[in-house]
């Protein structure tokens, strides 16, 4: 490997892979797919950053951030991270946002876990040869 391979790999992951959310009892599809950036894409870099900002902002005036905040922060981060989907509510696409992502993961831990899971995996991405 050099150093032109690992510039290439994180360039790729800035395209996303699709991932197919699974029933969490079931491990079957349940037919939403999100394109996510991989963890070392420079989407996923400005979403860290991103967070420390917002961080930074929202902690009072002895550097304190409440942990409605922090968790505010994590998943907006999370967010961040989701390129695009294919999500329905009651038959109709779900617009893609930064809102509706955050709203969406907002729906259940187990979306976060799995949506969170994959973008950190990085075998998931890994294009090899």
């Amino acid at each position: 490997m050099q150093l032109n391979d690992i510039l290439a790999d994180a360039q790729d992951q800035d395209r996303g892979r699709d991932f197919d959310l699974l029933d969490p009892v079931t491990g079957k599809p349940v037919g939403i797919t999100l394109r996510i950036a991989g963890p070392d894409s420079a989407t996923q870099a400005r979403a860290r950053v991103q967070m420390v900002d917002d961080l930074a902002e929202m902690a009072d005036a002895d550097g304190r951030v409440s942990a409605a905040d922090r968790e505010k922060a994590r998943l907006n981060t999370l967010a961040r991270c989701v390129l695009g989907w294919d999500v329905k509510e009651d038959g109709a696409p779900v617009p893609f946002s930064q809102a509706n992502v955050v709203r969406f993961l907002r729906a259940a831990l187990w979306v976060q876990q799995q949506v969170d899971g994959f973008a950190s995996d990085r075998a998931a991405f890994w294009r090899r040869g």
